[in-house]
């Protein structure tokens, strides 16, 4: 087999079946893996009529239980992490094994669009060249979609999708394959049909689950540059690709807990104390002048004036 590609779903049968028939639109050998993770809807009912389809139904543990159950199902020399929301681009998988053969890359990675509930074109990002694949994924440009990728199953069977980090496993997943150093070979299209839509999403579902998702990111970031550091690896320049997703998620976790978000910042302002806040304007001149801090409870005081 040369490629398995593994799905996880949770009632998506209003996607499920275009997702999968993006997947068979393919001359090279393929596995279509489907793990059911509970669903209430009639999602199993409709895999158990495809013929083409390894389908397994389990009780609801998550997408990271889903989806390393079906790696260890997997059967092809290439594997795929695909949503059950999204789309493959015709011709995606052939083409991205054949430069995986040719150049005998570990990962090869490619493009993706973004597309609305009708399937329109919304955006197009082409792969950005970057000579630092950690830095990259770190931050410094962006790194596309990971369903966008295609992995050397040998070279990711010892890296797991981890529930700790279920709101976020996917980027932990690229960086702790990214810290393996894997030769990577770029695909100059779109792999992927990211979509965006209104239905129940894992991310940002609640105001709690927002929490989480924020401790999770941070503590990503936290774990990956620690290994670094360890390693002798942390330059100058993954440290500064970092900054801008860190400064971003003090914002974020400032809104419910304003003390932890400062040592985000103070953080930020160890790795490099020149560091210039990106915002423009008035508040860009507030974070210079009075700091993160006081910034800060001035957009909370403002947020409570607004609030209805």
């Amino acid at each position: 087999m040369d490629i398995s590609i593994i799905i996880p779903t949770y009632n998506r049968l209003w996607s499920l079946p275009q997702t999968i028939e993006s997947c068979r639109n393919t001359s090279c050998s393929i596995e279509i893996i489907v793990i059911d993770d509970g669903s209430s809807d009639t999602t199993w009912e409709w895999l158990k009529s495809q013929t083409d389809i390894k389908a397994i139904k389990q009780e609801n543990l998550g997408k990271c239980w889903a989806v390393n159950r079906g790696f260890e199902l997997a059967t092809g020399k290439y594997i795929r992490f695909l949503d059950s929301d999204d789309l493959l681009s015709p011709k995606a998988n052939d083409e991205q094994l054949v430069l995986a053969e040719e150049t005998g890359a570990d990962v090869v990675v490619s493009g993706y669009q973004v597309i609305d509930e009708n399937n329109k074109v919304l955006r197009s990002q082409l792969w950005v060249d970057c000579d630092d694949f950690i830095a990259q994924q770190l931050g410094e440009c962006d790194s596309s979609h990971y369903s966008s990728y295609l992995f050397r199953k040998n070279f990711i069977k010892d890296i797991p999708h981890r529930p700790d980090f279920a709101f976020r496993d996917d980027r932990l997943y690229v960086l702790e394959t990214a810290l393996k150093n894997p030769q990577v070979s770029i695909h100059h299209r779109y792999a992927l049909s990211h979509r965006v839509h209104t239905q129940e999403r894992l991310q940002f579902t609640s105001a709690s689950n927002h929490m989480i998702q924020n401790a999770q990111h941070l503590k990503i970031y936290q774990k990956i540059l620690g290994t670094l550091a360890k390693n002798d690896a942390l330059n100058q320049r993954r440290k500064n690709a970092s900054l801008n997703t860190l400064w971003v998620l003090a914002h974020w976790i400032a809104k419910y807990d304003l003390k932890e978000a400062s040592s985000v910042v103070e953080w930020v302002f160890e790795m490099n104390p020149n560091f210039n806040p990106p915002e423009k304007g008035m508040l860009g001149k507030l974070y210079r002048t009075l700091g993160f801090k006081r910034t800060e409870k001035l957009l909370r005081f403002r947020r409570a004036l607004i609030r209805p």
